[in-house]
């Protein structure tokens, strides 16, 4: 059974920084295309940003370019998302995914297309 564990988040003010680390079974996802998903509270989970499984291409959501990165270092199998200039929006759970698709297919946005799933770590944003 293949378990994602994401760790890292927890209160910052607006204007700082987090790092959010997923750690995934590097045999079994090395070749995944790997993605952090949010659920802010009464709204809907949101595709943040994703990585392809070599790491070479990423893609992240309009709300967050120029201050959320992801990357992935498959020899440990874990996955980071940086994120910088923090805004009260980005308040939400936080949550790790893996796919086995292509990383160009055009699906990565959505939630359907990943077949595991981490638990989740809160962020929260003060303004």
């Amino acid at each position: 059974q293949v378990h994602l564990v994401e760790s890292g988040g927890g209160l910052v003010q607006a204007g700082g920084s987090f790092r959010l680390t997923c750690e995934f079974p590097r045999r079994a996802l090395n070749t995944y295309v790997m993605a952090w998903f949010r659920q802010a509270p009464g709204k809907e989970r949101e595709f943040v940003i994703g990585i392809s499984w070599s790491g070479s291409s990423t893609d992240s959501a309009d709300s967050v370019k120029g201050r959320f990165t992801v990357s992935r270092d498959d020899a440990n199998g874990t996955v980071y998302l940086q994120m910088n200039n923090l805004k009260p929006e980005d308040t939400a759970v936080y949550y790790c995914a893996a796919a086995r698709g292509s990383f160009g297919s055009g699906q990565i946005y959505y939630g359907n297309f990943y077949e595991y799933w981490g638990q989740g770590t809160q962020v929260t944003v003060s303004s």
